[in-house]
């Protein structure tokens, strides 16, 4: 039942476990990275060059170089070898050339292996033989003293990492128990303890932004300077070694290290001034060393077990160290000497927390306590439980407000008073670590399983998770790979699919506008229809006056013409009876021909009356067809205006359908942009890019 295991058992089976799993400089190893000896490289490169001027019996420059002894003594200029810098050994620089004198003086420069033989001999520590020792000179790369403690922001933006390895050093079925978690005090940045790696995440962005080796073993304690510059690792081999290293938070760079523990380290911080960097662990011992030359400063041994943690007031006045026993210490960083020492708690002490104004220390034990002690006389100021079955960590974040983790899995906000503000949800296994980002907007919490969690510090929402056991670079250019192929071959389809609602659109915006154009020639049809009725009906009505003039006009005519005909016929008839009348026969012949002549205008006014009729007709049809065509025409134009509702209907859909298309295209184009840039920055991560070494200094 691992969760009911206490802390002391489970650290020291994490610490056999981390051994097994990353394995110890095992002798296998130590063949496989021969060590170069004086005795075995450097004595034939010598002997060939220097010993004929460097001798007993020549001693040119006072300088002895036939046995490592009096190399290492040096010449009358002093030592010519720092052993771990080459850059700083003559030694080295002579015979590169990169310093006068030359050597050898005559003749021509070393070949280039036998160059690297000694810088490598010197890098190495400058071993005599293989059963040696390296006596390397810890000397940090530059100074990264600071003229006064860092105890608020400082200047301009805050340091985050330039362009870092990304590739992990370590990758494994699954991720170890995450028990070294940082969070930078300026910088949307975040320290994992990976395996054999330190990995730092953006806390904003959870975006993985380098990869720091730590060939030294497993990371049991991360701490950000408090200026936020430096990252600070401890830890190492179960059983085996320990050590402190500092890197550069922009460029990754290693900068320097500490500490020759032979076990690994489980407690360390770097003080605000970072001048001393001071560290403990199984040994029950801890140890200050100066930055400046990576010299021992001061040892405490008053702990009575495992130093479990150590952290330096923000004012790099005090030091407090706490052990798996319950004990708490607090020491003089100028001096080393005892301050005071806290009693109260009856089981191990997880973690100290200073608060930013150095004058509250907190202290999180097994016990499942937290407690709040003022350093003026040493009291204990505040105690409250905190977590069933124990506390695992406490931190104070810059608004003195403390998030805790612990053994009942749920991360906790409170207040200075033990007020609980916040609860999270509870992890899958024993929660171990718990740290506020660097504008207290966030929590970042990791438990037993390896599992990292990044919480809203408002609402309690879970934002992401940072991965303690990422890919590598190779599995993540495959991955995005896929996913940008796919991403594309969908961007493709949504193209597809919005150019066909375009085209539709296209055709419903075209049948509007001629719809809309048909309304008006169709306005324009109708009244024209309408315009041609009235001309009809007044053809109509003169052809029917005229027609009904005429056809009045008719009987009169009628009448006349036989009236006239009876005369004519009377009259022929008496001219008949009186042949020799010239009278009679005049008249008769008269009144023939005025009958004849009124036949005549009868037969016009019929065939006028006639062809009246036939106009009549014609006028009536033409008529009864405009009023046709006007009441088509408006018929037609009153539906047109249904006909454009229609068509915008079906133009506002396409418009929709093609307005969702290019939605859906935008996010398909974007979702294939950033799986192409994830892809490029990929791809860009795996060319070789320069990194700081990880050389262990053995």
């Amino acid at each position: 039942m691992r969760s009911g295991m206490n802390r002391p058992i489970r650290l020291m089976l994490f610490v056999v476990a981390a051994g097994l799993v990353f394995g110890s400089p095992s002798d296998a190893e130590e063949a496989k990275a021969k060590k170069i000896t004086y005795d075995e490289h450097l004595v034939p490169i010598l002997r060939d060059k220097c010993f004929t001027c460097h001798n007993p019996d020549k001693k040119s420059g006072g300088l002895v170089l036939t046995t490592y002894t009096s190399l290492m003594e040096g010449g009358s200029s002093g030592k010519i070898v720092s052993p771990g810098d080459p850059d700083a050994s003559s030694l080295y620089l002579t015979v590169a050339r990169k310093q006068e004198p030359f050597m050898p003086p005559k003749g021509d420069k070393l070949a280039d292996d036998s160059l690297e033989l000694i810088r490598k001999w010197i890098a190495e520590g400058c071993l005599e033989n293989a059963g040696s020792k390296a006596v390397v000179v810890n000397k940090p790369k530059f100074d990264i003293s600071l003229s006064s403690a860092a105890v608020g922001k400082p200047e301009g933006p805050p340091p985050m990492p330039g362009k870092l390895p990304l590739d992990p050093v370590v990758r494994t079925p699954r991720a170890n128990a995450v028990v070294a978690l940082a969070a930078s005090p300026w910088a949307p940045l975040v320290a994992v303890g990976g395996q054999k790696q330190v990995l730092l995440y953006h806390s904003e962005t959870l975006e993985l932004l380098g990869v720091l080796p730590f060939p030294e073993g497993h990371p049991q304690v991360l701490r950000f300077s408090r200026n936020g510059s430096l990252l600070l690792a401890g830890g190492g081999y179960g059983g085996k070694s320990g050590k402190v290293v500092v890197w550069s938070v922009v460029t990754g760079e290693r900068i320097f290290q500490v500490g020759d523990e032979y076990d690994t380290v489980l407690a360390a911080d770097i003080s605000s001034d970072q001048t001393q960097i001071a560290l403990g662990g199984p040994s029950k011992v801890v140890r200050v060393y100066s930055t400046k030359d990576g010299s021992l400063l001061y040892e405490m041994k008053k702990h009575t077990d495992w130093i479990y943690s150590i952290e330096f007031s923000p004012d790099s006045v005090l030091l407090a160290t706490a052990d798996r026993n319950g004990g708490v210490a607090v020491w003089e960083t100028s001096t080393g000497r005892e301050y005071v020492v806290l009693r109260g708690h009856s089981a191990a002490v997880n973690e100290l927390s200073w608060r930013p104004d150095s004058n509250v220390l907190a202290t999180a034990s097994e016990d499942g306590t937290i407690r709040l002690w003022e350093m003026e006389n040493g009291n204990q100021i505040k105690s409250w439980n905190a977590h069933g079955g124990g506390v695992q960590s406490v931190r104070f974040g810059h608004d003195s407000r403390l998030v805790s983790n612990g053994r009942d899995r749920i991360v906790k906000i409170w207040d200075q008073n033990g007020a609980q503000q916040r609860a999270f949800e509870a992890f899958a296994d024993v929660g171990l670590r718990s740290v506020f980002a660097h504008d207290g907007g966030r929590v970042i919490a990791s438990d037993w399983t390896g599992a990292v969690r990044v919480y809203n510090s408002a609402d309690g929402k879970l934002i992401g998770t940072l991965d303690a056991n990422p890919p590598t670079v190779a599995e993540r250019i495959e991955k995005s790979r896929q996913s940008f192929e796919l991403a594309k071959a969908k961007a493709d389809q949504a193209q597809s699919a919005y150019a066909a609602a375009s085209e539709a659109l296209q055709k419903a915006q075209a049948e509007l506008a001629s719809a809309q154009k048909a309304v008006t020639d169709l306005q324009a049809a109708a009244k024209t229809a309408a315009d041609a009725v009235p001309p009809a009906k007044m053809k109509l009505d003169q052809v029917n006056a005229t027609l009904s003039a005429a056809q009045a006009a008719l009987p009169v005519k009628d009448a006349v013409a036989k009236l006239l005909a009876e005369s004519a016929a009377k009259a022929k008839e008496a001219s008949a009876k009186m042949p020799d009348s010239k009278d009679l026969a005049d008249f008769a012949a008269a009144a023939q021909a005025q009958a004849a002549k009124a036949a005549e205008a009868l037969t016009a006014a019929q065939k006028a009356v006639s062809d009246l009729q036939g106009q009549a007709k014609a006028a009536a049809d033409g008529y009864a067809a405009a009023q046709a065509a006007a009441a088509k025409a408006s018929e037609e134009a009153a539906q047109a205006p249904k006909v454009v509702e229609a068509k915008q209907a079906a133009v506002k859909a396409a418009e929709q359908q093609a307005n969702a298309a290019k939605a859906a295209l935008d996010q398909a184009v974007a979702v294939m942009t950033a799986a192409k840039a994830e892809l490029d920055k990929w791809t860009a991560a795996a060319s070789p890019t320069p990194q700081a070494s990880v050389s262990s200094g053995k």
